[in-house]
Formats: structure tokens, C-alpha cells, sequence
């Protein structure tokens, strides 16, 4: 007991021990370096499928410490992980049971220590070959027409996986069909394969195919067991009746037999053909029969075809007929003809047999002899036949097509005149004749041109498209399969009427137009048909001022004597039946200016000059006028005027009763009488003159005033003449 404890005391102390020597260890710091690190692959890098294959990461790791480091290895395929190990091992394996192409690929391995990373260089492993694939079949034994599935399987391989299955006839070296699939999620494939007819016994073989990497691996061609198949029904066979020689006229039956599986639940369709047309054909039956009366147009090839829904059968067999008589064959003198002449038709067969002729037009007997003969007339025309029989035998002849030609009546000619023919717009002429056989040929001529021909299958008439320009004449001509010549109809004259299109106002000579003279506007328009209608106006007038309807392609507006007021824009229109009232062509605007004559100028300057000079003479002299009334001011009178002795006493009176204040009376004395200024002085001597002075304002013109009549007195002393010397001087202003 005691040694047992002394025992196990040691144990720990050994534990004790390890754990202080490696925390010392882990106190110091530890130098570590990757060497190297490769990979290895055991038996080779290329193995066959289904061998094992190790795979071995071997790395080289330098330490200052006295125990191996421990690392991390990580093997790679393809650049994807897929095992993970720590080790303290120079050398880590993976191990691949029976490998397949899936392990086929780019390998590497990757150690991890403390912060260092190194990894190997790319390895490429190759798996060479697939596994050996799977063949199953759903049945051993199959009918004609039925269906063997295949399936095919790679158990140990990962899709995708290309398949291909191909069908073989035993005995026989090349397959008799192939079939190929890829599945992409699945390992295995199932296809399906018709029994054909002339399958007895057959197997299938499969082989798998893998992409790996650059290049395919295919598995070994496996074979599957073997189908024996049974005929759903026989081979067609042809039974003929009569046998021997057949001659025409002898009753003719032609049966197509077949036997059937009793194990086949529905019936093939069984077809006689003769060169692909079918004759006969039957359905749930085993047979199928023709039954016609032997001509020779039955001899040829028949051909009997068995059909179900995925299988054919078919046989031959020629049939040969002797002829009783030869075809008849049909003959006339000609096949066209015109009216009246003579119609001769005639039936043959060669040897002359003694046979009964008929001749026949479009099914209508015209004749029970062998020949046939008539004046012609259009209702012959049609299509004839002769009939020849013996007994039942009954045999047509070739068809002789006979053409009586009508002779043609004259052609009319006509156009839809209900409407003018306005020049670029089409009309349609149309060319008839009502008798003559058809097919008619017609030439439509313009301006002896021809123009178009068409061929009309009937009395119909041909009508012809034109785009007449100007006035023109159309005629037609004629010809059917008469012999007789052309035929032309009578000429047609179209009147075009052509719109107006382009409008010119102008003036004659200038458009600077004198006053006084004459202005003379031109509207002028192109070849348009007449009568067209012209408007003249004044720009931005409404209505024209002058309007005109002519056949001339151009009209004129006078006005004689023209002023000022003619001065101005102007622009015409011009129209005819051709143009819609909405879209009337309008001129160009013409601007007309009226200046005066240069005497008229002249004169008028001249008065101008005169009135101005009169206003500055009758200006100066009422300004002088008025210069002279200012001086003959008279001075204050002291005494009133001598009345003179004369006849004018009474105005003077008067005139100085008005005006004394003005000559020289003194009103300082108030009422009292008026005393002459020199009453105690010597005698004077006065003078009076006598002044008529017209007024003249400026406001009022040239209008005549009337005149004003002014005395003056003047006063002198002299001794040596007592005598009053009077005088007057009368002045008189006549204005205008």
C-alpha cells in the first residue's frame, strides 16, 4: 500500500516537473521560421476511378525551442477549403476512398504558425475514366409500334453527367438510332425508344461522359439485355382479279391483306394508292379493295400501305391492261375562225375498228357521225370532244378548243363629261365596242400617240387614266382574232380648262406718275382659260374699286388725269371656274406714286412769292403810314376852327367840333366860353390842311377802310399880308 502511494507521489511530481519546465519555457521567447512546405500524393498524382488516393501535406519548421511548435495545415481543391487540422507533425495526410472524377482537380495546402503563412505551389490531380454506368430496361419482350425505356445510371459520380444511349439490331454491326442527354442535377437519365417494324431483336448501350476541367472522361460502353419484339400485324399482301391478262372492259378487283396480333386492341388503317393518289382505303377491317372496270388508264403501280400510329408497312405490285381500242383522236380544219366561214371537225382511231362516234361540245351533242361540219357563227365557239365506245368500253378523245372570232363594231370613244376637266386633274376615257368576241385589244392614242393598250376579257370598256394638260384629242383603236383590220373609233376633243395660277400686277411706263397724267395698271395672269375674272383694290381696301371679266390673259384699269389722292399700294386677283373660291390667286403689290408737273410747281412758287411780297409792301407802307400820322400830331388849339369855304365847311365843322380837345383847346376854363390864345396880338395868317388817313390793321388783312379827314391849322404872323391864305391838302389810302 504504502508503495503504491510512494508510487503515485512520484507520478505527480513528474506532472509537477513537466508543467514548471514548460511555463519556463513559455516564459522565454521562442524563434520560429517555415522552411519549406509540398505536397505528396500517394500511389501518383493521376489514378484510375475507383483507386484510393492520399493525400499528404509535408512541412518544415526551424525553432530555438527544444518542443515542437504547433501549427495549423488547411488543404484546398480548386481554391475551396476542405479540411482543417492542427498538428505539431512534419507531415499531415488526406485520405480519398475509391476516387471518381469529382475528385479531380487543383490542390494546395496552407500552414498557418503565430503570424507566418506559407503555402504550397498548385498541384493538378487527374481521375481518369467514370465508373462503369448502370443499364435497366422496363421490358423484355415489346410489340411493333410500342415504346422500351432505358435508364442509365453513374451511382458514384456527382452530375453533371452527359449520357448517350444508342439503339442496335442484333447481328448488326451500326446502331440503328442514338440518343444523347446531359442531366445536370441528376447522375442517372431515362429516355424512351420506339419499336420499329422491322425491329426483331435489339439491346441498348450507354456510356456516361464527365467534364474534368479541360478535357471529358468517359466511362466503358455498357451493354443492356436484349428485347425480342413481335409484329403487330404482317407485311401487306396484293391478291389481283382476274389473274392472267387483263383486258379493258373486263371487271378489275385489286384487295390489300394484312394479319393481325391478336394482342393489338385497335386495327391499322389500311390505303391503295396508284402513283400517290389513294383509291381505296379501309379501317378496322384486315383488308382493303378496289373494284373498277379494267380501262388502260388503271395500268400503272399500286401501292398498299398498313399504318398504325408509330408503324408503316408497305407493298408493291404493277398491274397491266391490254387495250380493246385505241384512243380516238379528234381533229379540225382550223381553231380559229372568223364568223361565217366553214367548221369542220373529224374523229379517228387507228385500224378503224367498228366503234360508235359521238362529238361532243361542252357535253352537248352536236353530232353522232364521225364528222362534223357547219357554217361558223360565235355561239360555236367552245370546246370539243369525240366519243368512241365499244360495248361498256367508253373512250374520250383530246379536246379541240374552237375560237369563232365576231367581227369588232366600231369603237366609241367618251369621258365622264358631267364635270369640266380641269388642267393636272385625271380623267378617265373610256374605249367600247359592243360586239366582236373577246378578248380585245385596245390602243389609246393622244395627239396621235399612242398612250396605253389594254387587253379587256369582255365587251366591257377599257378605261384609260390621263392627266391631260392643255387641250388635246383622243382616238382608240381596236383588234380581237378577227382577220379584219383594225378598228378605230372617231376623235375626241377634251377641253382643259387651266386654272389661274400666277398673277402680275404692273404699271405701264413708270411708277413715278406725273399729276395730271395718266396711270394705266396691267393685271396679268398665265395661259389660263377663259373667262377669267379680274379685281383690282387698293391695299387694305375690302372691296375692289374695279372689277372685270375677260377671255385675255391679262386686263387694264385707266384713270386719266391722276392726283395725289391716286397715290397709293395696289394688288389684283384674278380667277376663272378652275379655282375654288377659297384659294383665288393673288398679285404682287404695287406702290404708285404721284408727283406734280414742274410748271405747276413753278407757278405755284410764284404766288407764293407775290402774295408774300404784297404782305411785305402793304406791311412797310402802313408802317409808315403810321410814322407820318405820328409827326402830323397837331398841336392844342385855342380857338375853334375857320370853317373853310369850300364845299367841304360842313364836314371841316364837324370833324373839328369832334376833335377840338386834340387841337389845341384849352379846358382848363371849364364851361366858360372859349377865348382865342392871341386875341390882343397882330393879325396871323392861317393855313388848313385837310388830311384823309386810312387806318390800317394788321389782323384784319387786306380789307378797304374808310377814310379819316384831318385839319390842321396853322398859325403866322405877317404885316404885310392881312389876308387868310387857306389851304388844303387832301390825301386819300386805299387799301386792298
Amino acid at each position: 500500500m504504502q508503495l503504491g502511494w510512494v508510487q503515485g507521489g512520484k507520478m505527480w511530481l513528474g506532472v509537477l516537473l513537466t508543467l514548471l519546465l514548460c511555463s519556463s519555457l513559455e516564459g522565454q521567447e521562442n524563434s520560429f521560421t517555415i522552411n519549406s512546405i509540398r505536397m505528396a500524393f500517394l500511389p501518383r498524382q493521376e489514378v484510375q476511378n475507383g483507386d484510393n488516393l492520399t493525400l499528404q501535406c509535408i512541412v518544415d519548421i526551424s525553432t530555438t525551442s527544444h518542443v515542437k511548435p504547433q501549427y495549423q495545415l488547411l488543404f484546398y481543391k480548386d481554391d475551396t477549403l476542405f479540411h482543417n487540422v492542427s498538428s505539431t507533425e512534419s507531415t499531415e495526410s488526406y485520405f480519398i476512398a475509391q476516387a471518381r472524377v469529382y475528385n479531380a482537380g487543383i490542390y494546395k495546402c496552407t500552414v498557418l504558425l503565430n503570424n507566418k503563412e506559407r503555402t504550397t505551389s498548385e498541384y493538378k490531380v487527374l481521375v481518369k475514366r467514370v465508373s462503369t454506368p448502370i443499364v435497366t430496361l422496363d421490358k423484355k419482350e415489346a410489340i411493333e409500334g410500342g415504346i422500351v425505356t432505358v435508364h442509365c445510371s453513374v451511382p458514384e459520380e456527382k452530375p453533371p453527367v452527359h449520357f448517350t444511349i444508342e439503339k442496335f439490331e442484333l447481328d448488326i454491326k451500326d446502331f440503328k438510332q442514338k440518343r444523347e442527354k446531359t442531366s445536370p442535377n441528376q447522375n442517372f437519365v431515362t429516355l424512351e425508344f420506339t419499336v420499329e417494324e422491322q425491329d426483331r431483336v435489339i439491346f441498348f448501350q450507354c456510356q456516361a461522359s464527365i467534364i474534368s476541367g479541360t478535357h471529358v472522361e468517359n466511362s466503358t460502353i455498357v451493354r443492356s439485355d436484349l428485347v425480342t419484339v413481335r409484329e403487330s400485324f404482317s407485311n401487306p399482301k396484293f391478291h389481283i382479279s382476274p389473274k392472267g391478262v387483263i383486258t379493258e372492259g373486263d371487271p378489275l378487283l385489286i384487295r390489300c391483306t394484312i394479319q393481325v396480333t391478336p394482342v393489338v386492341r385497335v386495327f391499322p388503317e389500311i390505303i391503295i394508292q396508284k402513283d400517290k393518289v389513294i383509291v381505296a382505303h379501309s379501317q378496322r377491317e384486315k383488308e382493303a379493295n378496289y373494284s373498277v372496270m379494267a380501262m388502260t388508264e388503271h395500268n400503272g403501280n399500286y401501292t398498299c400501305k398498313v399504318e398504325a400510329s408509330r408503324i408503316s408497312k408497305v407493298s408493291s405490285i404493277v398491274v397491266n391492261i391490254t387495250e380493246l381500242f385505241s384512243k380516238p383522236k379528234l381533229e379540225s380544219s382550223a381553231t380559229r375562225l372568223d364568223q361565217d366561214e366553214r367548221l369542220n371537225l373529224w374523229c379517228s382511231i387507228p385500224g378503224a375498228p367498228p366503234v360508235n362516234f359521238t362529238i361532243q361540245k361542252e357535253g352537248v351533242i352536236v353530232s353522232q357521225a364521225q364528222n362534223f361540219t357547219k357554217k361558223a357563227s360565235k355561239w360555236d365557239s367552245g370546246t370539243y370532244t369525240c366519243i368512241a365506245g365499244i360495248g361498256k368500253v367508253i373512250k374520250k378523245s383530246n379536246t379541240v378548243q374552237i375560237t369563232v372570232c365576231e367581227m369588232l363594231s366600231k369603237p366609241q370613244i367618251f369621258y365622264d363629261s358631267g364635270s369640266e376637266v380641269i388642267k393636272g386633274q385625271a380623267i378617265k376615257v373610256s374605249c367600247q365596242s359592243e360586239n366582236g368576241t373577246s378578248p380585245i385589244s385596245y390602243h389609246l392614242l393622244k395627239a396621235n400617240n399612242i398612250l396605253e393598250t389594254r387587253t379587256v376579257a369582255s365587251n366591257e370598256p377599257a378605261v384609260f387614266k390621263d392627266n391631260p394638260t392643255h387641250d388635246t384629242e383622243y382616238q382608240c383603236f381596236v383588234k380581237n382574232c378577227h382577220s379584219h383590220t383594225e378598228m378605230e373609233s372617231k376623235r375626241l376633243k377634251v377641253k382643259v380648262i387651266a386654272p389661274v395660277e400666277n398673277v402680275t400686277l404692273s404699271i405701264l411706263q413708270n411708277k413715278m406718275v406725273e399729276s395730271g397724267n395718266d396711270i394705266v395698271l396691267r393685271c396679268s395672269v398665265n395661259n389660263a382659260s377663259g373667262p377669267i375674272t379680274y379685281k383690282f383694290y387698293r391695299e387694305k381696301e375690302v372691296r375692289p374699286f374695279y372689277q372685270n371679266i375677260s377671255s385675255e390673259t391679262k386686263a387694264f384699269w385707266f384713270k386719266t388725269q391722276a392726283t395725289k389722292e391716286h397715290e397709293g399700294q395696289y394688288y389684283c386677283t384674278a380667277s376663272n371656274r378652275a379655282n375654288s373660291a377659297k384659294n383665288v390667286p393673288q398679285s404682287n403689290v404695287l406702290t404708285v406714286r404721284v408727283f406734280l408737273a414742274p410748271w405747276k410747281k413753278g407757278l405755284i412758287a410764284v404766288v407764293v412769292i407775290g402774295v408774300i411780297i404784297a404782305i411785305l409792301v402793304l406791311g412797310a407802307r402802313c408802317y409808315f403810314l403810321k410814322k407820318a400820322k405820328a409827326k402830323q400830331m397837331p398841336v392844342e388849339l385855342s380857338r375853334p376852327a375857320v370853317p373853310l369855304l369850300t364845299s367841304n365847311n360842313e364836314k371841316m365843322s364837324n370833324f373839328n367840333t369832334e376833335a377840338n380837345n386834340p387841337y389845341g383847346y384849352d379846358e382848363d376854363i371849364g364851361n366858360h366860353a372859349m377865348k382865342p390864345m392871341n386875341e390882343n396880338k397882330e393879325p396871323m395868317t392861317l393855313e388848313y390842311t385837310e388830311v384823309e388817313v386810312t387806318s390800317c390793321e394788321p389782323h384784319e388783312g387786306l380789307r378797304t377802310k374808310g377814310t379819316e379827314t384831318v385839319y390842321s391849322e396853322i398859325r403866322k404872323t405877317d404885316p404885310d399880308f392881312m389876308g387868310n391864305r387857306h389851304s388844303r391838302t387832301e390825301g386819300s389810302l386805299v387799301g386792298t
